[in-house]
C-alpha cells in the first residue's frame, strides 16, 4: 500500500475518534495536506505533511507510514513524526493558556435565578440603584 485516504489515515494515526468526525473536519478546511487543502478522498502518501487546526493551534506532521487498521497508541505514533515548529507552537499554546486563562471562566455564577431575580429588583426598587456610590447616606435617604 502506497497511497491512503487522508479521512482514513487520520482516524488510523488516532487524530480522530471516528472517520465521521475526521471527514468533518477535513470538510471545514481544518486539514491540508503539503499546504493544499484537501477533500476526505484525497490520498496521502509516506513523505507528505499534514496539517490540522485543533483547538486554536494548528499541528503539522510528516507522514511517516501508512495504516488503514486503527492499532494501539504506540503503533500509531510511528505512523508520523511531528515537526519541531509545531511541537514549539504547541507548547507556546500550552503556556499561554496556563497563564492567560480565558476571561469567561472567571464568571462563577450565570443566570440568576427566578428567587435571585426577584430579590435584585426588590433592591433596586428600595433605592439601591438610585445612588452614585457604594457608601451610605444617613443624612439623605431616597425619596420614593
Amino acid at each position: 500500500m502506497d497511497r491512503l485516504r487522508i479521512d482514513k489515515w487520520l482516524w488510523a494515526a488516532r487524530f480522530y475518534k471516528t472517520r465521521s468526525l475526521a471527514t468533518d473536519e477535513i470538510d471545514k478546511g481544518r486539514v491540508a495536506i503539503n499546504g493544499q487543502a484537501a477533500k476526505p478522498a484525497r490520498e496521502v502518501k509516506v513523505g507528505d505533511t499534514v496539517s490540522m487546526r485543533r483547538e486554536g493551534v494548528t499541528r503539522t506532521v510528516l507522514v511517516k507510514g501508512l495504516s488503514d487498521v486503527r492499532g494501539p497508541a504506540p503503533v500509531a505514533q510511528e505512523l508520523y513524526e511531528e515537526t519541531p515548529e509545531s511541537l514549539a507552537e504547541r507548547q507556546r499554546a500550552t503556556e499561554q493558556r496556563r497563564f492567560a486563562r480565558e476571561p469567561a471562566l472567571a464568571i462563577e455564577h450565570g443566570r440568576p435565578t427566578k428567587r435571585g431575580r426577584r430579590e435584585l429588583d426588590e433592591a433596586q426598587r428600595a433605592g439601591w440603584g438610585d445612588r452614585w456610590s457604594a457608601s451610605i447616606d444617613d443624612e439623605d435617604p431616597p425619596k420614593r
